[in-house]
């Protein structure tokens, strides 16, 4: 393995990164699966709507409402079961994400984090396209590759900095 793949979180212990387009993909089928389920929520809200009588119908102002909750609230049960890092994306493609301080699990946080990952982060991409921002800092998380991380550590990568001035 080659050594410039590897990296170390901020607590000094080594993974590899997963590759760009793994990342992108995990984070593709993951937004695949929040707009699918937005829009599974939009029709049946539509049907329910439209079962009503017409005089019990909602008005714009409240459809909107509901849609701008629905934009929140689905990523929000998605992120469920993403506490552990790895909702469908990161199952299909080999990665999850970690926090980058230590390589932990997101635990709690992964409904926020599914927020982030399918609603705001499309829109600070969106945001930097339009005015041209340049470069940011770090993210507090790294997306590993499980697979090959797993086989770094098996082949006696010295686990922390600490453990390499011990051996």
């Amino acid at each position: 393995m080659a050594a410039s793949k590897i990296q170390t979180f901020g607590n000094g212990t080594p993974y590899v990164p997963a590759r760009d387009w793994a990342a992108f993909f995990a984070w593709l089928i993951d937004f695949t699966v929040f707009a699918l389920g937005f829009a599974v929520a939009f029709v049946v809200m539509a049907g329910i709507d439209q079962a009503r009588p017409e005089a019990r119908q909602l008005d714009g102002g409240t459809l909107v409402t509901i849609m701008l909750v629905l934009l929140i609230a689905v990523p929000l049960v998605y992120g469920l079961w993403f506490r552990d890092g790895r909702a469908l994306g990161g199952v299909l493609t080999g990665t999850r994400l970690v926090r980058a301080r230590d390589g932990g699990r997101i635990g709690a946080k992964g409904p926020w984090v599914m927020l982030v990952r399918t609603v705001l982060l499309p829109l600070l991409v969106a945001a930097v396209v339009v005015g041209g921002v340049g470069p940011g800092g770090q993210l507090p998380r790294a997306t590993i590759d499980v697979a090959r991380t797993r086989r770094l550590q098996e082949e006696g990568y010295p686990l922390t900095p600490r453990d390499a001035r011990q051996a």
